[in-house]
């Protein structure tokens, strides 16, 4: 072409920012410019998003001086794409300043300067221009429950969402992975049940996320039902689908179907091959999720922490010290990647288990960062187990500095002195635990699935409306047990 118009150009610049290639979209502006073609405002929408793929703060701030040069300045969507380019770098006040001196505002520049808020973390001032907004999309309603899921206020998301005049599936995908994200899983497939009574269809998102709080709730009849829905509705079986299956099925205890997800998906990421070697690991078949480690090196997959995580589980849960103490020794030498304080955890449960306390010891006081109460915990639980009374001492210190209202640590202590007849300590302990005022809040609590229905269950929990009989039911059990000759070990004498 001799001559390209205005139009040629912004298609050049607009198609170079769709595949990713913001320089040489720059490029054709300066090009552009150079041959007396004026641009329009379509061009400076196209260049804006060019400098945020760029995250060029001083490119972006002069293609902002370009547009009060050519008059574009009181264009909205010129605007609003600006207000977008300076929060993507990080700077609020310069979003708010274009926001500030917009002469008009539309729905959409408002839901851009509240997102802005909501990325940078401000959902004080994200909320009071949401209620200042004269009019609100479904995206705007959408951002700010998305924000205040990321926070972990649920309850201010559930609010809004319950306040919502209209809803579309990402209003109900947010709010489904916002209970997800905060470990309320009864409440996510509450909500996921309401979404198909209103007649929403789930996407490939929303199931991930409700596979997921089948996983932790060990909800496994309702995850078969999601996986035969996603293979009736023809939904493409992808890595994150895949790897939430995978996860969900060695969580519930049906490890073959697990597998069975894992061989038959064509693409497998890591994360599947995290999930299934964790799978195995949580399973007891330590040598199998080595072999799985293996095989994923030979598909050319490189491991991160996680899979070590899975994989020193493993050889604490098989008692393979030597093997354990080589494949954390590998993490930093062969694959350089530095020990978390997960990793250490780890190994320091499999050393505790294994009756090498003092070598567990050592490795803790030998960590460069702060040992966490996990790492003391699993410290103890070993001195528990191999009644070392000398190192429980140690690691009760310090789990009470870092946990002083948790009971459960001098009641483990208290019960090893028991068992030994040292009823001295025994007496001290427990003078002890009455002058600090610590008491037993948060029982453990256990999830049951019948009838699609999840029921939880705590310590002494009387909510359930057939208490009475279960605990009727439960006593039975218990005479059945003691005439069968079961004599139970030492308990809580707390």
């Amino acid at each position: 072409m001799k001559e390209p118009n205005v139009f040629v150009y912004n298609a050049f610049i607009k198609g170079f920012v769709h595949c990713a290639n913001p320089r040489k979209a720059l490029q054709f502006y300066m090009r552009m410019l150079r041959a007396n073609v004026f641009p329009t405002s379509y061009t400076f929408s196209s260049l804006i998003k060019a400098c945020t793929l760029m995250l060029g703060i001083s490119v972006g701030k002069t293609v902002h001086g370009h547009i009060w040069k050519y008059g574009f300045d009181s264009h909205v969507f010129v605007q609003t794409a600006l207000i977008d380019f300076y929060s993507n770098l990080n700077k609020i006040s310069e979003s708010r300043r274009v926001f500030d001196e917009m002469r008009q505002r539309d729905v959409f520049s408002w839901t851009t300067m509240v997102s802005a808020y909501v990325r940078d973390g401000d959902l004080c001032s994200a909320r009071r221009l949401f209620d200042e907004m004269p009019e609100k999309n479904i995206a705007t309603w959408n951002t700010m429950i998305d924000g205040y899921a990321r926070l972990g206020n649920v309850g201010a998301a559930k609010l809004l969402f319950n306040e919502m005049p209209a809803k579309d599936i990402i209003s109900w995908t947010t709010m489904i992975t916002c209970y997800t994200q905060n470990k309320q899983f009864r409440e996510a497939l509450y909500v996921f049940n309401d979404m198909k009574t209103n007649g929403f269809s789930p996407d490939e998102v929303t199931i991930s996320s409700v596979i997921s709080a089948c996983a932790h709730l060990g909800a496994l009849d309702l995850g078969k039902e999601i996986h035969l829905y996603l293979m009736q509705n023809g939904f493409n079986l992808d890595v994150y689908i895949g790897s939430a299956l995978i996860d969900m099925y060695a969580k519930c205890g049906s490890l073959d179907r697990s597998l069975s997800v894992f061989f038959k998906l064509q693409e497998k990421n890591l994360f599947c091959w995290n999930s299934i070697i964790e799978g195995l690991a949580v399973h007891g078949f330590a040598n199998e999720a080595l072999a799985m480690f293996d095989r994923m090196e030979t598909e050319k997959i490189n491991p991160n922490g996680v899979t070590f995580i899975s994989i020193l589980s493993a050889c604490t849960h098989a008692g393979l010290v030597k093997e354990g103490l080589r494949r954390f020794q590998s993490m930093s030498r062969k694959y350089f990647i530095s020990p978390e304080l997960e990793h250490y955890g780890c190994m320091v449960d499999l050393l505790s288990k294994a009756g090498l306390l003092g070598d567990a010891l050592e490795l803790i006081r030998s960590m460069k960062f702060q040992p966490n109460a996990v790492i003391w915990g699993a410290l103890l639980g070993g001195c528990k187990l191999h009644r070392n009374l000398k190192i429980a001492d140690i690691a009760v210190k310090e789990l009470m500095v870092l946990e002083p209202s948790n009971s459960g640590y001098y009641t483990l202590l208290l019960n090893m002195y028991a068992e030994v007849n040292r009823w001295t300590e025994v007496t001290k302990i427990r003078v002890a635990i009455k002058e600090l005022g610590i008491e037993k809040r948060c029982p453990g609590s256990s999830w049951i699935e019948m009838e699609r229905k999840i029921y939880q269950f705590a310590a002494s929990d009387q909510s359930h409306p057939a208490s009475e009989e279960i605990y009727l039911l439960l006593a039975e059990l218990d005479g059945q047990m003691k005439l069968a000759g079961y004599r139970p070990q030492l308990g809580s004498i707390l």
